[in-house]
Order: structure tokens, then C-alpha cells, then sequence
């Protein structure tokens, strides 16, 4: 994850009380993953200091979250090559962070939860 990133999960921290990472880093790849469009290509950027391994960032559910960004991947037409998949990865959960931190329902946890809930 980049630096921006990391400032941006740890605004998300503060505003909802959510205190680990690896929470608010699937909410925000779940977020991505909902937009209709594929995520533009870009350079993630210097990386921080955060590093997560994806058993933590998947916990039990990890298998699910891989299906999930493979299914999205042969969606968009791109190949399931681990590369290719790991950098769908990356690119969601950045397009993810980026929407999180945007929203003005995430200055609280129950603004967290009704995003989950909306039509």
C-alpha cells in the first residue's frame, strides 16, 4: 500500500472507530469491486510501511476475496495470470480507499454501515 493510502486508512481509523487495517481495507476493495468500471491503470506510488500479508487481510473469508477479484478480472477481460490479478488487487483497493475517504457517510461508523445497506 502507498503512503497515501496509509494516511487515508488511518483518517478512516479515526473517523470510525474501526481499528484494524485489514477491515477497512476489504470494505474499500468491496467498494471498488461494486463500481461497474475497471480501475484505471496507475503507479501505486512509494509504498509505506504498512504491509499485510493476505491471510490478514482476508482472514477466513481470504478464498472469497480472491474469487471475487478473479471473477472481476475475466468480467473486465483481463487475464488471470497472478501478476494480473495481483495488480487488480492493488489497483481496487487503492480505488477503494480513495472512494472511502471521499464519502462523507465514512465520518462515522454508522455512515460505514449504511453504505453496506444502500440500494
Amino acid at each position: 500500500m502507498d503512503e497515501r493510502a496509509k494516511i487515508h486508512l488511518t483518517t478512516l481509523k479515526r473517523r470510525t472507530g474501526i481499528k484494524n487495517w485489514n477491515v477497512l481495507c476489504r470494505w474499500a476493495l468491496c467498494a471498488s469491486l461494486a463500481e461497474e468500471s475497471a480501475p484505471a491503470q496507475q503507479d501505486i506510488g512509494m509504498m509505506s510501511s504498512v504491509e499485510m500479508s493476505w491471510s490478514t487481510f482476508g482472514g477466513a473469508s481470504a478464498d472469497l476475496y480472491a474469487a471475487l477479484v478473479r471473477a472481476r478480472c475475466e468480467a473486465d477481460g483481463i487475464e488471470q495470470t497472478p501478476d494480473a490479478v495481483a495488480n487488480q488487487f492493488r489497483l481496487h483497493l487503492h480505488r477503494g480507499i480513495k472512494y472511502l475517504i471521499g464519502d462523507e457517510d465514512t465520518k462515522s461508523l454508522s455512515g460505514m454501515i449504511s453504505l453496506a445497506i444502500r440500494d
